[in-house]
């Protein structure tokens, strides 16, 4: 059932980070949120990851790819079997706890909500909160990049009883309109994802 669940809340967390994509119009350290226009049919992310309990079980060890790909005369992102339309991607989010508060700027902090249901029916809930911390070259598996490093803190349930304080540390870099780095404690799980491929 741990894994199950695990994998559940990996896809919500990727489906979350695709809203991340951004453009590459950084100036003063001050990034935007995206538009249509700024994905090219071809375009793609290959990040690798592991999650490894503090025991030492390993609970996901692997590769995710996305590609921008043509999808019914229009630009699509391949999640696994799925392709969402990149429109909805880019579309803005009105909620008033939003995971990134659109536009990224260096000490700007927000708080972060978010329920969700598994598929084997379990409900659950994100409280955080979050804060750009910095704007600099870091360096990971695909090369260096310009970056920002937003840091989550709060806690995470489910209705399973399950409650577990946790941390997320996510490297963002606008050159590549996505993710470059995660780094997430939660309760006892300790997981990792790295881009190690981007082209277009």
């Amino acid at each position: 059932m741990k894994s199950i669940k695990m994998k559940n809340q990996l896809i919500i967390l990727f489906v979350l980070t695709i809203l991340f994509a951004c453009n590459n119009k950084t100036e003063s350290g001050i990034t935007q949120q995206p538009t249509l226009t700024d994905y090219t049919i071809g375009e793609k992310w290959v990040w690798k990851y592991k999650g490894v309990t503090t025991e030492g079980e390993v609970r996901s060890d692997g590769t995710d790819t996305r590609e921008i790909v043509n999808f019914r005369d229009a630009l699509g992102m391949t999640i696994g079997k799925d392709t969402i339309p990149v429109a909805d991607i880019v579309k803005p989010d009105e909620s008033k706890t939003p995971k990134y508060d659109w536009p990224l700027e260096v000490g700007k902090k927000w708080k972060y909500e978010n329920n969700w249901t598994s598929q084997d029916g379990t409900t659950g809930s994100q409280s955080q909160h979050a804060e750009v911390l910095s704007y600099q070259e870091e360096t990971v598996e695909a090369g260096t990049f310009m970056a920002y490093t937003i840091k989550y803190t709060g806690k995470t349930t489910n209705s399973r009883g399950y409650s577990a304080d946790e941390t997320e540390v996510w490297l963002y870099a606008p050159a590549v309109k996505n993710f470059i780095k995660l780094i997430q404690d939660q309760g006892d799980f300790h997981y990792v994802e790295e881009l190690i491929e981007y082209s277009k």
